[in-house]
């Protein structure tokens, strides 16, 4: 097969594309490159039988049922240790980001780092989700699956990592820098973390949920930064997503107080553009409408009676 001819250096909106497609170079490649394009996903990893799978392993299918918001010491016991287990595996995998590393490679790392803590990859076969670890890159703001892209020198990449054990889940990611990052990406990736702490600092008892998406807006709003309003972080246990959410926006609206014991995830997706997203025809990969780049952190948290515990510390 003959190889297409590689893009000249300066080429006009309308000049031939460098394809060969015969269409003009802004109707063709111009919005692409430089962006994060889809790559070869393997086969999902298996999981040893003697590991205790969620319902929704075999099926593919999660079934949302009734799960109260307020746990009992015995479930918030369970999701403290699955939730240090997690986030000891967010730190490992977090270890082997590098300029030329794959999404796969990290996914293969992950994966191997669940069976050994004797759980289960919680995103695997989630409602048909192919891989143990989403890996997004860049300008996808969150669910990018693990493929055989490399790396590159400059980069940022998030790394969500869910864990079953014990019968519940434990939910944490990191965005993490790949080499030599410019001051902007690690401007904005240090105030996504400043935006999840100050979340967390608004959990109060009796307090509106509002109160944590205010918090997270306001500091971003602060930076020029944007707040992704699409996906929100959720009620978590011994299901991966339970019927609570938590906007990380202020909607005035959101008046359910939180109370001890409840249990859920807050996990920030901040831009440095718009805050709109598109999907991918992959069904699950949502990136920028602009393509500039987008961070992420996330904790699970239990709210207790004086603020909030997070769950997802390692030791």
């Amino acid at each position: 097969m003959r190889a297409a001819p590689s893009a000249p250096t300066v080429l006009r909106s309308n000049d031939p594309c460098w394809c060969g497609s015969g269409r003009k170079y802004k109707r063709c490649h111009k919005e692409l490159e430089g962006r994060i394009q889809p790559g070869v996903i393997s086969p999902a990893r298996p999981v040893p039988p003697e590991i205790v799978r969620p319902d929704y392993a075999d099926s593919g299918v999660a079934i949302r049922r009734p799960e109260p918001y307020v746990k009992s010491p015995d479930v918030i016991e369970r999701m403290r240790r699955t939730g240090r287990a997690a986030a000891e595996i967010l730190a490992l995998t977090g270890a082997a980001v590098r300029p030329g590393i794959t999404t796969d490679e990290l996914d293969a790392i992950c994966h191997a780092a669940c069976i050994e803590r004797d759980g289960y990859p919680s995103p695997l076969n989630y409602n048909g989700f192919r891989k143990s670890l989403c890996t997004s890159v860049n300008e996808v703001i969150c669910h990018g699956i693990p493929d055989d892209r490399p790396l590159q020198d400059g980069d940022i990449v998030n790394l969500d990592v869910t864990l079953y054990r014990e019968g519940v889940h434990g939910d944490t990611n990191a965005t993490f820098l790949v080499g030599d990052v410019d001051e902007g990406s690690q401007r904005l990736v240090r105030v996504t973390h400043e935006c999840l702490m100050l979340a967390i600092e608004a959990v109060q008892p009796e307090r509106p949920l509002s109160d944590i998406g205010r918090a997270i807006e306001r500091h971003a709003t602060k930076h020029s930064l944007g707040v992704v309003r699409s996906f929100i972080g959720h009620g978590i246990g011994e299901q991966f997503h339970t019927d609570l959410q938590i906007l990380h926006y202020y909607e005035p609206a959101l008046t359910t107080p939180m109370q001890p014991g409840m249990t859920f995830t807050i996990e920030p997706m901040i831009t440095m553009g718009r805050w709109q997203h598109r999907m991918w025809d992959d069904g699950w990969t949502a990136v920028t409408v602009d393509g500039r780049r987008t961070a992420q952190f996330e904790h699970t948290i239990l709210v207790t009676d004086d603020g909030a515990d997070i769950l997802t510390l390692a030791d």
